[in-house]
């Protein structure tokens, strides 16, 4: 008997996450049917919990297709989250400042000594303007599984 997909499960599958809505709808964000197949940690974060609820009940050796709206994957933009940063930050970890290119995601140490990384939009002498939303948020996503493995 297969099994089922449980909150907790352990998954090996393969999956292809299509962006649904937005300008780039119909390009492909992640595909392992061309490759070895992914595995997921259910519950761990790996996947938003509304990619991973869509996946909860589903049996062992199944293919299907979902969408999900952008709510319920990665959520909505969020203005709030463009934020103009000190260039000196992004500068002072670089190893090379003059290489910086808008739409590349950059990874820095703030002033509290979190991590953060976000995609810069634009670059001035003092200032860059990064997004910190999800690459993903705003898009509703149409994602095709195939279930290889469920323990």
């Amino acid at each position: 008997m297969n099994a089922f997909v449980r909150p907790d499960s352990y998954l090996t599958l393969h999956y292809r996450i299509e962006l649904a809505s937005g300008p780039a709808a119909g390009s492909v964000f992640a595909d392992t049917f061309t490759g070895r197949p992914g595995t997921l940690q259910m519950g761990a974060g790996q996947w938003a919990p509304g990619l991973e609820a869509a996946l909860v009940g589903r049996v062992e050796g199944e293919r299907f297709t979902f969408t999900v709206p952008a709510a319920d994957a990665y959520g909505e933009r969020n203005p709030e989250l463009l934020q103009w940063v000190a260039r000196s930050l992004i500068e002072a970890e670089a190893s090379d400042p003059s290489e910086f290119t808008p739409g590349e995601i950059i990874e820095f140490t703030g002033p509290n000594g979190v991590r953060y990384s976000g995609v810069l939009k634009e670059l001035e002498a003092d200032r860059a303007l990064f997004d910190f939303n999800h690459p993903l948020a705003g898009i509703d996503l149409r994602v095709e599984v195939s279930l290889l493995g469920v323990l």
